[in-house]
């Protein structure tokens, strides 16, 4: 089965008609997006959108062989001009089924938002789900048939805007890992090119330009998204938020909080309240700075926010900001512990994201334990980042790939 991306954007286009945002001013040229369309085998048409017969033609296809147009969304604005000899638009009720005389089946898949999904079965067997934007399935599994069928050889999708609906597909098996997952309806407010690229990529997707023709069951161009990543930051740069994205497609995960409660500390109690309004609410949480056997046992994804506290803990307990016992031992002890860790992580067979905080660039603490904190925690990040196949710096909310 061949699918032809016709447009990838929003339904209002990239860029947007007179904004004046920087994703706007840049999307030009070939990182232009045309509403999203697509048309399967030159004979099903996946959203009616202006100019889908000159895309076609760009793309060096023809609408005149379509027997089917089918809306996944309602569309605002003015009624898009029908083609002449292009058949009439309409839906599939939720749960129908619509067979095709080319030997192609299409099934209405409900949504939890307005606008409904379509899964297409090509003659020979092959399954896309197509799903419009700000849709995510609800439901996925039920009338789904049997578990065979399971998981789809391409998802499209709204990746950007609904992430959390990839993650329902992976936790019932519809997605998998050589589930080819490329992001539609990309809009002004997905990051740039580059930045769309790497994010996509954290969450096993792509991106593809207008016009780009793929065949749904070749698995080549799939992702492989990182077991292990670091992510470090000055206060406030947004690293937890960078941290908490690279995630958020995942279907399980277990939130690991090294800071404790800190009972009396308000301010630090307002922080931690934040962290958790912002997660998703199938996350777990375990408030530990055990981590050792986090990354010896199996499970679902970790996110361990973060390593700075970590090691403010280890050091407590080695005693280390009393310079008698730091020459005594205590330097010893911090640095088995560190590569305790280290270990660990090279070891692990969970997916991993650490969040830690970058403080050697700036001024240089006026205490001696001051410093030696800086100098251990250099050492911590370098050590872990060295286990890491995926390392990003964030600053000003900008993630920066140092590896990876």
């Amino acid at each position: 089965m061949e699918l032809t991306l016709l447009g990838t954007g929003a339904p209002e286009g990239l860029p947007l008609s007179g904004c004046p945002c920087a994703v706007c001013a840049t999307a030009l040229g070939g990182a232009a997006r045309a509403a999203t369309a697509l048309l399967v085998d030159g004979v099903l048409l996946l959203d009616l959108t202006p100019g889908a017969a000159f895309a076609a033609a760009r793309a060096g296809h023809s609408l005149g062989g379509v027997r089917q147009v089918l809306l996944s969304h309602p569309h605002d604005g003015p009624a898009v001009e029908v083609p002449a000899g292009l058949p009439q638009p309409g839906r599939v009720a939720d749960g129908r089924e619509l067979a095709l005389l080319t030997g192609h089946r299409v099934r209405a898949v409900a949504l939890d938002a307005p606008g409904t999904g379509y899964e297409v079965t090509g003659p020979d067997g092959e399954r896309l789900l197509y799903l419009p934007p700000g849709g995510a399935p609800a439901g996925i599994a039920e009338g789904n048939g049997s578990a065979e069928r399971l998981p789809y050889e391409m998802v499209v999708a709204d990746v950007v805007g609904r992430p959390e609906g990839l993650a329902r597909l992976r936790a019932a098996g519809a997605v998998g890992p050589t589930t080819d997952v490329v992001a539609v309806h990309i809009g002004h407010e997905a990051p740039p090119f580059l930045e769309l690229t790497r994010r996509l990529a954290a969450a096993g997707a792509r991106a593809v330009p207008d016009g780009t023709t793929l065949v749904v069951g070749a698995y080549e161009d799939v992702p492989d998204v990182p077991r292990r990543t670091l992510v470090i930051g000055g206060a406030r740069s947004g690293k937890s938020v960078e941290a908490e994205r690279r995630l958020e497609s995942f279907p399980e995960v277990l939130y690991v909080a090294t800071g404790g409660t800190r009972n009396g500390d308000t301010e630090w109690a307002r922080r931690v309240s934040l962290h958790r309004e912002r997660r998703p609410g199938s996350w777990r949480t375990t408030e530990t700075c055990d981590l050792v056997p986090l990354f010896a046992d199996d499970g679902p994804a970790l996110l361990i926010d973060c390593l700075s506290l970590w090691l403010t803990h280890v050091m407590d307990e080695v005693r280390a900001w009393d310079d008698a016992e730091w020459a005594g031992g205590g330097e010893r002890e911090l640095r088995e512990r560190v590569a305790e860790l280290a270990a660990a992580v090279r070891a692990t067979r969970r997916t991993v994201v650490a969040v830690s905080n970058e403080v050697g660039s700036g001024i240089v603490p006026a205490t001696a334990s001051g410093r030696r904190y800086r100098d251990e925690l250099g050492r911590l990040n370098a050590a872990f980042a060295a286990e890491c196949e995926h390392v990003l710096l964030v600053v000003a909310g900008q993630a920066l790939p140092l590896r990876g």
